[in-house]
């Protein structure tokens, strides 16, 4: 598996979109208006990639060449299919372990977030296709390679994911603080999704109505909320505590 590649130009990223390359984020100059950037436009949002709008300059910054006013990355792994891989998981002998990221934005905390994971032994990530951190050098950097071991999903929406994860007999649970029961408080010996939210909001409040429980982490000092992925990594490792008590 290669590190990220950026490609440019409006039309080469329009054919690799048609030919299912892993497009991992796409930056668009803000202001064109040509036929060209309209049919990518369109095409972006009916396969659902990410996207910002960028001044000029900093598509020259991920490109120094003629880049048309758009520049792709594509990303340095394949994500695998979701249903697939939740009944694979689903049908073995031990209890599912999944990890469902709501709107997270920084690479690095996805990078802690994947190297967690993996050291915990969570059976699959799931992130949306927009609106979430792409997957960068950075991020494998941060995962310290953990990213090529373990299956990372990606879906439409989180909610169809929580649908379907409930369907399958998983209970999902969200890490919020807008609860007033305490991770220590729920029992994840079988089957568990945890939702983590993004740095700045949280898990939307549209995935916190869908959830099937609330749980946070007590909290003593002056500051009131941790880092993403240092959270993620207190609630996981209590499911790991809870899975290995005689």
């Amino acid at each position: 598996m290669s590190k990220e590649t950026n490609i440019y130009g409006t039309r080469a990223i329009i054919e690799a979109i048609k030919a299912n390359k892993e497009i991992g984020k796409i930056y668009l100059q803000k202001g064109l208006a040509n036929p060209l950037s309209k049919q990518l436009e369109r095409l972006i949002k009916e396969e659902g990639i990410s996207v910002s709008y960028v001044p000029e300059e900093k598509l020259y910054k991920l490109s120094s060449q003629n880049h048309q006013g758009a520049v792709a990355t594509i990303s340095p792994i394949r994500f695998v299919d979701f249903s697939q891989t939740i009944e694979t998981v689903l049908g073995g002998t031990k209890p599912g372990l999944f990890l469902l990221l709501d709107q997270l934005s920084d690479v690095r905390n996805f990078g802690a977030i994947i190297r967690t994971a993996e050291c915990t032994g969570v059976d699959a990530i799931i992130i949306p296709k927009s609106g979430g951190a792409p997957v960068t050098d950075d991020t494998i950097k941060t995962s310290a390679g953990a990213i090529f071991n373990i299956p990372i999903c990606k879906v439409d929406h989180i909610k169809d994911a929580i649908f379907y994860l409930q369907g399958s007999g998983v209970q999902v649970v969200a890490a919020t603080e807008k609860t007033d029961d305490l991770i220590y408080d729920h029992d994840f010996k079988n089957h568990t999704a945890i939702v983590m939210g993004s740095e700045g909001k949280g898990v939307t409040s549209g995935v916190l109505k869908l959830v099937d429980a609330k749980a946070k982490l007590p909290m003593s000092g002056k500051i009131s909320s941790l880092n993403v992925s240092v959270a993620c990594g207190a609630f996981l490792y209590e499911i790991v505590r809870q899975r290995n008590i005689n």
